[in-house]
């Protein structure tokens, strides 16, 4: 334990501490930090072992995360039927309307959802949505003709994850306020749900680093063995 202690304080008074932690001693040692005026998300950063130019390793996919995301989540649908959207507890639901506010260059919501029979349009304001990371896709789950199931899902915590133009993606895995414990968890369960959007024929090592941190605190080494 004293040598425990000491990594421990070393991490917390060290901000460039190249130490790295199991999640459970890493979570611990974020909620060492100061903390400030508001209540901070918390996010893991993860470098990816993929090489991001080539299209057949892009690595995107989603997670539930089991205490949810702690945040508010703004949901927009695009679909031809806008009062069952709304009934299901969508922000904004509408097709041609809400096309034409996004070409316009509003894009005041989390999460876009569209219905398969919606995405004809909703391919025109591709580059709009697509450079934020709103655009909707079968693979991460927002195009869909269960609207109601997948509003739930992105209101409950659903995260959608995906890799940028570095190999490199950020996953918000709670609130500063959660417990420790629902911080591990959703951690894990986020560091699964990456690790299961491995790419077919991948060879190396996939997961290279993983750090947590929250918004103003510095960042945790995680052990990923």
């Amino acid at each position: 334990m004293k040598t425990r202690s000491k990594r421990y304080k070393s991490a917390v008074t060290n901000k460039n501490s190249t130490d790295s932690y199991s999640t459970a001693e890493a979570v611990e040692i974020l909620n060492k930090f100061e903390t400030v005026k508001f209540d901070e998300s918390v996010e893991i950063s993860i470098s990816l072992g993929v090489d991001p130019k080539q299209s057949s390793q892009a690595v995107r996919g989603t997670v539930n995360l089991p205490h949810g995301s702690g945040k508010e989540v703004k949901v927009l649908v695009f679909t031809e039927t806008p009062e069952d959207a709304v009934a299901a507890g969508a922000d904004y639901a509408g097709l041609e309307d809400l096309v034409k506010k996004v070409k316009d260059g509003w894009v005041g919501f989390d999460v876009a959802l569209s219905t398969s029979g919606a995405m004809k349009e909703v391919r025109s304001v591709a580059r709009v949505l697509g450079p934020r990371g709103l655009m909707p896709t079968p693979k991460a789950g927002t195009v869909t003709d269960d609207i109601a199931a997948a509003i739930k899902e992105v209101k409950a915590g659903r995260v959608e994850f995906k890799m940028d133009k570095t190999g490199a993606m950020s996953v918000l895995v709670g609130k500063r306020s959660f417990q420790p414990e629902q911080l591990v968890e959703n951690t894990k369960a986020a560091l699964d749900a990456v690790s299961s959007a491995r790419p077919d024929g991948f060879k190396g090592k996939f997961i290279k680093r993983v750090h947590i941190s929250s918004t103003m605190s510095p960042s945790v080494l995680l052990s990923v063995e």
